[in-house]
């Protein structure tokens, strides 16, 4: 699930040599490294020693994936109905305000609240609070239906946040080049093979789900497929995952958002470590 360091280190003693297998990895927030003794010469079947190392340390991390899942489904089948109700809008309030502020808006959370509970509009931008509606009712759309994700579904998303904001490409994939900083997304001639591909592998996928979700966002963000709008709908995407598969959501803070940024810039595999480090950290309490 996560790339980390499994390596052979040798150690010399008393004009001998020792060889160690060292497994090297991230554990709230610092390096844990672990050694397994090899012998006087390194075994044949090393590579198979290296490979079960890895499996341990994936199983280790699965336990508490389906951990935080559990606690989070027994928390929640305590809470009344109501308070369910409320409990999301607040969660909508956050994830909205966040995702918009990562991606230029100048709506303070407290103003987004003003705008979704009160219907009061602050002294901002209309786009900005217009999108800060959207956004919201997108969200709660999306943890109510039953609609598989799907392009359709995506589109849709996508219209509906930005068809008063920016009609001209609300809900269509980009025909045009776009580049994001010194990112150069694909050519637009391949966003549509590339966008049922990545349904695909999200609707066949035997993953975890926080390794898909994190996996599903990475893709989507590199083939940013709208014109605009990619960060918010593909932020959409990573918790529909996991709230459709039981687990609670994750919000990209807006203070974080370097942090963010720096591990989309990474492999794959980077971000999907930024990502699920992230994850069991603010889920930590359900751990206990």
């Amino acid at each position: 699930m996560i790339k980390e360091s499994v390596r052979i280190i040798k150690r010399r003693k008393a004009k001998a040599d020792y060889y160690y297998l060292q497994h090297s990895y991230r554990k709230e927030g610092k390096v844990v490294t672990k050694e397994v003794y090899l012998g006087r010469k390194i075994p044949e079947n090393v590579e198979e020693l290296k490979a079960k190392l890895l499996l341990q340390a994936k199983e280790a991390l699965s336990e508490k994936l389906e951990k935080i899942k559990t606690n989070f489904q027994e928390e929640w089948k305590k809470i009344p109905p109501s308070i369910k109700e409320q409990t999301l809008r607040e969660i909508a309030i956050a994830f909205t305000y966040n995702s918009n502020a990562i991606e230029g808006s100048k709506i303070t959370l407290e103003e987004a609240r003003l705008i979704l509970e009160d219907q009061v509009a602050p002294n901002k931008p209309i786009k900005d609070i217009r999108e800060t509606e959207s956004h919201a009712a997108v969200f709660l759309q999306m943890l109510k239906t039953k609609e598989k994700i799907s392009e359709k579904l995506l589109l849709k998303c996508h219209e509906d946040i930005f068809k008063e904001t920016k009609p001209d490409i609300a809900g269509k994939f980009r025909s045009y080049p776009v580049r994001v900083g010194p990112y150069l997304a694909p050519d637009y001639r391949k966003v549509e093979k590339q966008m049922e591909q990545l349904i695909s592998f999200i609707d066949l996928s035997n993953l975890n789900p926080v390794e898909l979700a994190a996996r599903g966002h990475y893709i989507f963000e590199k083939i940013h497929p709208f014109g605009d709008g990619n960060g918010r709908i593909g932020r959409l995407l990573m918790n529909c995952i996991l709230w459709r598969n039981g687990y609670p959501m994750l919000i990209i803070e807006y203070t974080k958002r370097k942090s963010y940024y720096k591990a989309l810039e990474r492999t794959e595999e980077g971000f999907v470590n930024y990502f699920v480090r992230r994850y069991v950290s603010v889920n930590k309490q359900r751990l206990q």
